[in-house]
């Protein structure tokens, strides 16, 4: 009789971390980094987006929040980021910045 269990040396890929992309943006980056994130199409994303935008106005609120909660990847050298994105950026340390800190002392 043979050992039938397989020898895995190799780790799987790991997965890339959930951030706005920094080269595949056209307003936010949101829809690039989920693509980059999941493996599909940012057209796709997209088109979900619109589609929850007819479908009720869930798509503005989905992608803003995503906007502010993502990090943002880095940009490229040649490009610079807008005022838009510090502003954005400002919003994301303020939200996230504050509840990845330390917990606070317990003063019984």
């Amino acid at each position: 009789m043979t050992n039938a269990i397989p020898n895995h040396s190799t780790p799987p890929p790991a997965r890339p971390e959930l951030r706005r992309s920094g080269t595949d943006r056209w307003l936010g980056g949101v829809c690039g980094g989920l693509a980059e994130y999941s493996g599909i199409d940012a057209v796709l994303w997209r088109v979900g987006m619109v589609g929850l935008t007819v479908a009720g106005g869930a798509g503005v609120v989905v992608y803003l929040l995503l906007w502010v909660l993502l990090p943002s990847a880095p940009l490229p050298p040649d490009r610079r980021p807008s005022v838009l994105d510090g502003l954005v950026e400002r919003l994301h340390t303020a939200l996230v910045g504050t509840r990845s800190g330390p917990a606070p002392a317990d003063h019984a």
